[in-house]
């Protein structure tokens, strides 16, 4: 399973890219402004997208996805699954044929481009060789985190979230993890607004992180631009002996 990096800052501006991973060649987890810089080979080829939440960082280029993928005589749709909430505001507020057309009935409501899946905390969507587990996690809206498994082990990455009670239970209860990509938004200064916008900074992160019983590479994502820096200096002051790193656009995670 290879795991590329298209988007994993908090914000935009100087080269940073918004949240999304391809997962091999057909998946992405998420659809925020990195899908952008893909070659239309690299677009038609996927077929599947899984949601963390709808906030537009996560999103922002869903629509223009389905557009470039759109012919009329199509053989595969895309599919979106994303929990109920999710699913709901981009069908009200994005694909609503005001903000964008509705692809859910183009070219018609029998066969079309775009399909929803509902995926809730506890569902399992198998697509090939892969399993993707959704997790319930706490943010500012209703938000999931996924564990994606395949015979090489376990990729997980938390979404959008501050200290919970379901995420770190769900990832001490699988076999072989070996890549967790957490979110930590804001520095240590700004912990307060980090917790009121459903975030990590690093001293919370770090407080629940020491709950994992595995030891897996750790990547962190999804911070504010021009604040990176620092958070990685807080993060590795507050945990030296873990393999953390930051992730960055362009990497590269094999599975």
């Amino acid at each position: 399973m290879r795991i590329r990096t298209l988007g994993c800052s908090g914000g935009i501006g100087a080269g940073s890219r918004t949240s999304a991973m391809l997962v091999d060649k057909d998946v992405l987890i998420d659809a925020g402004t990195g899908i952008g810089d893909l070659c239309l080979s690299d677009l038609h080829e996927i077929r599947h997208v899984f949601l963390t939440h709808a906030h537009l960082d996560h999103i922002a280029g869903l629509p223009m996805l389905i557009d470039a993928n759109f012919e009329e005589d199509f053989e595969q749709p895309i599919t979106v699954y994303a929990r109920e909430e999710t699913l709901a505001a981009i069908k009200a507020h994005v694909f609503n044929d005001v903000i964008w057309p509705d692809f859910a009935k183009i070219p018609n409501a029998n066969r079309a481009i775009l399909q929803y899946v509902v995926c809730n905390p506890g569902d399992t969507v198998t697509i090939a060789h892969r399993d993707f587990n959704a997790i319930d996690v706490s943010h500012s809206v209703p938000s999931l985190g996924f564990t994606v498994q395949n015979s090489g082990g376990v990729f997980a990455v938390s979404g959008d979230t501050k200290t919970n009670e379901t995420l770190w239970p769900a990832l001490n209860a699988v076999d072989d993890l070996r890549v967790l990509v957490i979110e930590v938004s804001f520095p240590n200064e700004q912990e307060s607004l980090a917790t009121t916008a459903g975030h990590y900074c690093p001293e919370t992160m770090v407080r629940d992180l020491r709950r994992l019983r595995h030891n897996p590479e750790i990547w962190l994502t999804g911070m504010k631009p021009g604040q990176e820096a620092k958070i990685l200096e807080q993060v590795m002051q507050a945990e030296p002996d873990k393999d953390i790193r930051m992730l960055s656009l362009g990497t590269v995670i094999n599975v």
